[in-house]
């Protein structure tokens, strides 16, 4: 039997009933994956805009490649973060107030995107990226829908923080 969280004024908290959308993101990211995963080679293009390919690439590190080659022990330290923050987030979660709908969906997304991330990381050793924007000859890092999840949290989070700076907690 789950315990009911409450607020000061008794009112009872928690957004668990969010997890669905982070259900979705996983599932979103896992099948678009496996689909480029499984018609792509490695570093293969398929131009789709003049500015944006569909591009197999595997990243051992975290965000733009970091670590990737520093001989495996980045595989289980990212690991290591990603359940702690996933951790973190479901108990934020839970204690989130029942009104906070907009806090709730970006937590759920970024929890979203750091579980599709985090079960490339375990079953294949690597997160696969695929979404490859460029311009000019530059290319941003490859990216992919769990990371796009995380971005969109964030930066929901963030504009929250402008909305109302006096719930920053």
């Amino acid at each position: 039997m789950t315990e009911t969280v409450k607020d000061k004024t008794g009112q009872a908290t928690g957004m668990l009933q969010w997890l669905w959308l982070s259900a979705v993101v996983v599932v979103l990211d896992q099948i678009t994956k496996l689909a480029v995963d499984g018609s792509f080679e490695k570093y293969e293009r398929l131009e789709i805009l003049p500015f944006f390919n569909l591009t197999l690439a595997y990243n051992k590190g975290a965000a733009f490649s970091f670590l990737a080659g520093a001989g495996g022990w980045q595989r289980w330290f990212f690991t290591a973060i990603a359940v702690g923050v996933s951790v973190m987030l479901i108990v934020w979660l839970r204690k989130l107030p029942k009104t906070d709908w907009w806090s709730a969906i970006s937590i759920s997304m970024i929890l979203g995107g750091a579980l599709g991330n985090l079960y490339d990381r375990v079953v294949y050793g690597h997160v696969i990226d695929f979404l490859d924007f460029h311009w000019q000859g530059s290319h941003f890092p490859a990216f992919n829908v769990a990371d796009s999840a995380i971005t969109v949290g964030a930066a929901m989070m963030i504009l929250e923080m402008f909305r109302n700076p006096g719930n920053a907690k």
